[in-house]
């Protein structure tokens, strides 16, 4: 049997956890230890070799990760991920650098220029896009003004929210409300 730890693109959520671990466990693939990012495995690797674990990957919209800097911008990712949808501690979002600088270790420069290297927009931008889709589960949730939506977005004004919702989605707050809402994108889109 030969143990891996092997880091995982695109693992955000903890249905992924799942599903993960039932696809290798139907492949004669042990899962030792499984988390958002990663995933220690034992395997017979006369039975099971990368192509197999690649294909399982790849059937969940997932894909390994060998290359250190691209662990990183995981990680990057994961760390707004729970800072944005997970906390609904409002003063960690209004110091999201600082969160993700104590979290990662990393200057936010740092990260900024790791993170456009590998993906195909900018931290800030990917910042922005997880607000959007949290304001558009608030909204969903009706728990919340959105005077208090903007507060716990870190947001000055509603006019300031409403403006980036436009921006980025092409419809206004009471066009999404009215909408079918089905402009909703998965953590792995953004």
């Amino acid at each position: 049997m030969l143990t891996r730890k092997i880091f995982i693109k695109n693992m955000l959520s903890r249905c992924c956890l799942r599903l993960l671990k039932e696809d290798f466990e139907k492949n004669n693939i042990i899962v030792d230890e499984i988390k958002i990012g990663y995933a220690q495995i034992s395997y017979n690797p006369e039975i099971v070799d990368w192509r197999i674990i690649d294909s399982i990957l790849d059937e969940l919209g997932l894909s390994r990760i060998e290359n250190r800097e691209m662990i990183l911008v995981e990680n990057i990712k994961t760390a707004v991920i729970e800072l944005i949808h997970k906390m609904n501690n409002v003063d960690s979002i209004i110091r999201k650098s600082e969160y993700l600088v104590e979290k990662l270790d990393m200057s936010y420069r740092q990260m900024s220029s790791l993170f456009s290297k590998y993906e195909s927009t900018t931290l800030e931008k990917f910042i922005i896009l997880n607000k959007i889709e949290r304001i558009k589960e608030l909204i969903d949730s009706e728990e919340f003004t959105l005077s208090e939506i903007a507060y716990m977005m870190d947001y000055n004004s509603v006019q300031y929210l409403s403006n980036q919702f436009k921006k980025e989605t092409g419809m206004s707050v009471s066009e999404y409300k009215l909408s079918d809402r089905s402009s909703k994108k998965s953590l792995e889109e953004l």
